[in-house]
C-alpha cells in the first residue's frame, strides 16, 4: 500500500506495523537462504480467457498513479473531527518528586528533539499533513445512533453487526506520523434485516498504550513507522525506555495499537495489530462497543500475533503467526482449537527478521511468505529506516503441514521478486502436486514504509508452488492493468479452490474507487464503481447461506465516503448481479480504514 495522496481526500488499506517495544538492539546480518528439497503428496485448474465487464453506479474516476511534486496541502479537518491537542507538562498526582523531576527533564529533551526534527522536511511516508489528511483524518468516538436512514431494502437475511477496524490517532502528532501508527478505532453498524433497522457506533479500542497516553494528556509511545527512523528514532527509543525506567510509562502491559485486523473466534471479537497481543472487544446489547482488554487465551499466548489469523471453515481452528524483530526465533507458527486451546509453538527457521503481515492456509497446509522486506535495525545507526527492501534476498514460500509439531518437514519454494502484502486464498492441486496461492503482488515492495519515485502497482497473481521440484510459476490473472488490494474470498471456501475474489480497486492510487469481482480461473472481472468523488475501502463478502451451491451467493458490505458532501454510508451490494441493494446513511464521517468482519446475531448472544 502507498501512503495517502497529497490531496485532502485519500484512501488506504493494507496495514503493517512493526513492534518497537523490542527495538533496542540490532538484528543479525543477512545470510544466504537455503533451499531444502522435500516432497509432499498432494489437485487442477486453469482457463485463461480474460474478459472485463464494468457495472457503474456513477462516473468512473480517472486513474492517477503518481504523487504530485507541489507542496502538500494542509489536511481538511472539521472542528468536530480535530484530535485532542497534546497537553504540556501533565503529571499524574501519584508521581513522587524524583519522577516529577525525571519527567520534566525528559520532556525538555523531547522538546529539543522535536525542535531539531522540525528543521528538516518529512518524507511523505511520515508527514502527518499527508498521512492523515482528508478522509484519513481521525474522528471522535460516537455513541450509539439508532434508526438510521436507509435507501433501498436491506436483505432480510442480514442480521448482525458489521465491524471495521482502522487507525485513528487520539492526539495530534507532535512529529512524524504514518497512517498505520494511529490508535485503533472500531466502527460498528448493527443491522436487523428483518425489521429493516440499523444503528451505528464507533469507539477506540482501549489499548494500554491509549489508556496511558490519555492519562498523560499527550502521545509518549514512539510511533513505529512515522518516528523510528535514523538517529532521531534511536533518541526516541532512549526517551521511551528512560520514561519506563522511572515508572512514568509501563511498556510491559503492551505497546500495540490494535488497529488492523478483526476476527470472531471462540465467542470473542479480537482486534489485532502484529505488535501486541490481540484485544477483546465486546458488542453491548445496545449496539455500543466496549474493550474487555488484552487477550492471551487464558495465559497460553506469550507473544504478539499477526493481524491476519485464519479460521478454517471446516475444522473451525484458528491459525496464526508471530514474528520477532530482535531475537531468534524470528518467526513462530501456532494454532488454536475451536475452544481456544493453543498448540505448541513451531519455530520457523529464518536467517533474519522479515515483514510477515499475512499468510495463507489450504486444507492441509499453511503457506508462509519469506519475502524481501526485512528489518535491519542497524540501518538506524547510519540514519536510515529499519524496514528495508533487500534486493539480494531470494523470495520464497514455505509450505508446512497444519499439524506439524516442528519445522523439519517444511518445504521452501523460491519465487523470485514476489512481494504480496496480502494473500487472498490458497489451495492444493493434487493433480500437479502444486499449492496454488492467490495474492496481490506489489512493486516497489517497501513503498509503504519508504518514499519512492516509482508508482506503486498491485497486480492480482496466481502463484504455483511445485512441492516435488521446488520450482514456482507466477502469472497475472487479468490482462487489464488494475490495482487490486484489500478484499477476500467467500470465507466458507477459505483454503479450498475458489472461483471468485472480491477486491478493492485501488485507483486512483491510493484511493478505492470501487471493487472488483474477479473470476480467478478465467480472469473475467466485473467492476462496481462507487461514483464521482466517492471512495471506499475493503469490500467484505457476507455469504447469504453457508450451504448455498453458488459461491457468490451473498452480499458485499463496504463503507463509502462522498468527498463532495463529506457524508458516509454503508453500502450493501448483491454479489451475484453486482447491484446496490441498500445504503445505510451514517450520522458521522467514517475515515478510510483497514479490515473488517461480520458477527451474526446468534453469535452476539454467545459473546464471552
Amino acid at each position: 500500500m502507498a501512503v495517502p495522496s497529497t490531496t485532502p481526500n485519500s484512501s488506504s488499506w493494507a496495514r503493517a506495523q512493526m513492534s518497537y517495544s523490542t527495538l533496542s538492539s540490532s538484528s543479525s546480518s543477512l545470510l544466504n537462504l537455503g533451499f531444502t528439497s522435500k516432497s509432499i503428496t498432494l489437485k487442477k485448474n486453469r482457463p485463461n480467457n480474460t474478459n472485463t465487464t464494468t457495472i457503474s453506479c456513477a462516473l468512473h474516476s480517472p486513474s492517477v498513479l503518481h504523487f504530485p511534486k507541489q507542496p502538500y496541502q494542509q489536511p481538511l479537518i472539521t472542528k468536530d473531527d480535530t484530535p485532542m491537542k497534546p497537553k504540556k507538562n501533565t503529571q499524574p498526582p501519584h508521581w513522587n518528586p524524583l519522577q516529577r523531576a525525571a519527567a520534566m527533564a525528559l520532556d525538555l529533551a523531547e522538546g529539543a528533539l522535536v525542535s531539531r526534527e522540525s528543521q528538516h522536511p518529512l518524507p511523505k511516508t511520515a508527514d502527518p499533513r499527508v498521512q492523515i489528511s482528508g478522509n484519513f483524518a481521525p474522528v471522535p468516538e460516537q455513541p450509539v445512533r439508532n434508526s438510521l436512514p436507509i435507501t433501498g431494502t436491506i436483505p432480510k437475511c442480514i442480521n448482525g453487526v458489521y465491524l471495521r477496524n482502522g487507525a485513528n490517532p487520539q492526539f495530534d502528532p507532535v512529529a512524524g506520523h504514518h497512517l498505520f501508527d494511529g490508535d485503533g478505532m472500531v466502527h460498528a453498524v448493527n443491522i436487523n434485516g428483518g425489521f429493516a433497522t440499523a444503528s451505528y457506533a464507533c469507539r477506540f479500542t482501549e489499548t494500554q498504550r491509549l489508556i496511558q497516553e490519555r492519562k498523560l494528556g499527550r502521545p509518549v509511545f514512539p510511533k513505529a513507522i512515522g518516528e523510528l527512523h535514523g538517529h532521531s528514532g534511536i533518541a526516541r527509543l532512549a526517551l521511551f525506555f528512560a520514561r519506563g525506567l522511572f515508572g512514568l510509562v509501563d511498556q510491559n502491559q503492551g505497546t500495540g495499537v490494535a488497529n488492523a485486523g478483526l476476527v470472531y473466534f471462540n465467542d470473542r471479537i479480537l482486534a489485532m495489530s502484529e505488535d501486541d497481543l490481540p484485544y477483546q472487544v465486546r458488542i453491548k446489547a445496545s449496539g455500543d462497543l466496549e474493550t474487555i482488554g488484552r487477550y492471551n487465551f487464558n495465559d497460553q499466548l506469550k507473544s504478539a500475533m499477526i493481524a491476519h489469523p485464519k479460521v478454517d471453515p471446516v475444522s473451525k481452528e484458528l491459525f496464526a503467526l508471530s514474528y520477532d524483530v530482535i531475537q531468534k526465533p524470528y518467526l513462530k507458527y501456532f494454532k488454536f482449537s475451536p475452544d481456544g486451546k493453543k498448540s505448541s509453538d513451531v519455530e520457523i527457521p529464518l536467517h533474519e527478521p522479515t515483514m510477515m503481515h499475512d499468510f495463507a492456509i489450504t486444507e492441509n497446509f499453511v503457506v508462509i511468505p519469506d519475502q524481501q522486506v526485512v528489518f535491519k535495525l542497524q540501518e538506524m545507526i547510519t540514519g536510515g529506516s529499519p524496514v528495508i527492501y533487500d534486493k539480494n534476498k531470494q523470495c520464497r514460500f514455505g509450505v508446512l503441514a497444519k499439524n506439524a509439531s516442528n519445522a523439519s518437514d517444511i518445504v521452501w519454494v523460491e519465487c523470485p521478486d514476489t512481494f504480496c502484502f496480502h494473500l487472498w486464498n490458497a489451495w492444493e492441486d493434487t493433480e500437479t502436486e502444486e499449492v496454488v496461492v492467490i495474492g496481490s503482488c506489489m512493486t516497489p515492495p517497501d513503498s509503504i514504509f519508504n518514499e519512492s519515485d516509482e508508482s506503486l502497482k498491485s497486480v492480482l497473481c496466481e502463484i504455483r508452488l511445485n512441492l516435488k521440484t521446488g520450482k514456482s510459476t507466477r502469472r497475472a490473472i487479468m490482462k487489464e492493468e488494475v490495482n487490486l488490494e484489500a478484499g477476500m474470498v467467500n470465507k466458507n471456501k477459505l483454503g479450498r479452490k475458489t472461483k471468485y475474489a472480491y477486491l478493492a480497486i485501488a485507483e486512483p492510487w491510493p484511493k478505492v474507487s470501487g471493487f472488483a469481482k474477479v473470476d480467478i480461473l478465467s480472469g473475467e472481472m466485473k467492476k462496481y464503481i462507487y461514483g464521482d468523488r466517492k471512495y471506499g475501502g475493503e469490500p467484505f463478502f457476507l455469504p447469504r447461506d453457508p450451504n448455498s451451491e453458488n459461491e457468490d451467493d451473498g452480499y458485499i458490505l463496504c463503507f463509502v465516503h462522498d468527498e463532495r458532501t463529506w457524508k458516509s454510508e454503508l453500502q450493501i451490494v448483491n454479489a451475484m448481479n453486482m447491484k446496490l441493494e441498500a445504503a445505510i446513511k451514517l450520522p458521522s464521517r467514517v475515515p478510510y480504514g483497514f479490515h473488517g468482519t461480520f458477527v451474526d446475531s446468534k453469535d452476539l448472544e454467545n459473546q464471552a
